[in-house]
């Protein structure tokens, strides 16, 4: 697939349905050329999106490299976008098979040929739903699923070993995955990401009601000057710039690193001309901070700047910040190094 063969119409056609928004009555897809389709555009921008995820566990070391090869389950795979991007970031060596399960049998069928493709001796197979895989990966799945598929879904994730889950960074959604991150926690999961605590979430308070946990993902450079995707986007309805998500990452043979008092700022934060605000959640809760220009505009232009995950460590003073320190483990190539209180 390439833009020269791409067939426009279908993508209409799916967006369509799309819109139509709602538990699908029947499968997206009338042919493998849909699914080339999608995946060759709306589902390469899901795929930066878990790139962007997926950066952000390889620079915390995650998952450490199992004893053995794991069984990873893509379920819902659609085209498959998912399940290889996440055996490219275990490495296929650390995969003992990939599993696919979707509704459409199109669609397995369509994810394990580019899955083969992409991974010369991998085992591909079509999965039990309701099996026991060593890793489940979930996709854009919530917004397509009838209560009895999702009570399917979070009873497999409440007995799987480990968790990859990201979903789009809508208020609705993103609050879905919250309430399941708190009953798979008092179940006795390990959050390896978002979450910086293991305590309850601090959006689901009476007064949060507004508030959601999501991030932005970065596309890739050139995109925005692509005249192909920028085609895409002004059919699709889509702002290329904009990549909200939700995610959750659970494992539960791992010990997470904890860094005492780190802190995730959720969402943009807000820059303004005498302070940046930001919403920050950590184990004592979610707080909306200010950050003063004048004191700390070394650090606010280092948040404004970052182009990954905001996780800090805030020193306060009487209740006001005086200082925020990078978690070390994300300060790598693609973020701003740490900035020092008083830097110039």
């Amino acid at each position: 697939m390439n833009w020269d063969s791409l067939d426009w119409s279908r993508l209409d056609r799916l967006r369509a349905r799309f819109l139509a928004g709602g538990v699908a009555e029947e499968p997206y897809w009338q042919s493998a050329a849909d699914l080339a389709a999608y995946d060759f555009t709306y589902g390469e921008r899901i795929g930066w999106k878990w790139d962007s995820l997926l950066g952000e566990l390889r620079r915390r070391a995650w998952p450490r490299p199992p004893a053995r090869p794991w069984r990873v389950l893509d379920w819902g795979c659609g085209s498959g976008v998912a399940g290889r991007r996440v055996v490219r970031h275990l490495g296929a060596d650390h995969v003992a098979e990939l599993q696919l399960w979707d509704h459409s049998p199109k669609a397995m069928d369509f994810a394990r040929s580019e899955a083969e493709r992409a991974f010369p001796g991998l085992r591909v197979s079509h999965a039990d739903p309701d099996g026991t895989p060593d890793l489940v990966v979930a996709s854009h799945v919530v917004n397509e699923l009838g209560p009895g598929d999702l009570a399917r879904l979070e009873a497999l994730f409440a007995r799987a070993p480990a968790v990859l889950w990201l979903e789009p960074g809508t208020h609705a959604v993103s609050r879905t995955v919250q309430a399941w991150r708190d009953r798979l926690v008092a179940g006795g999961a390990r959050v390896i990401a978002p979450c910086t605590h293991h305590a309850a979430c601090g959006l689901l308070v009476p007064g949060r009601e507004r508030d959601w946990c999501h991030q932005f993902a970065v596309p890739p450079p050139g995109v925005h000057a692509d005249r192909n995707w920028v085609r895409f986007a002004q059919r699709a309805g889509v702002d290329l710039r904009s990549l909200p998500y939700a995610c959750l990452v659970i494992d539960r043979a791992a010990v997470p690193p904890t860094v005492p008092g780190l802190a995730r700022v959720i969402g943009r934060p807000e820059i303004f001309k005498p302070y940046a605000r930001v919403l920050s959640c950590e184990e004592s809760g979610a707080t909306t901070l200010t950050l003063p220009q004048r004191s700390l505009g070394p650090l606010v232009k280092q948040i404004e700047r970052a182009r990954g995950p905001l996780v800090y460590r805030w020193t306060r003073a009487d209740g006001a910040v005086t200082a925020g320190e990078c978690d070390p483990a994300l300060a790598a190539p693609g973020l701003d190094s740490p900035a020092a209180p008083g830097d110039a």
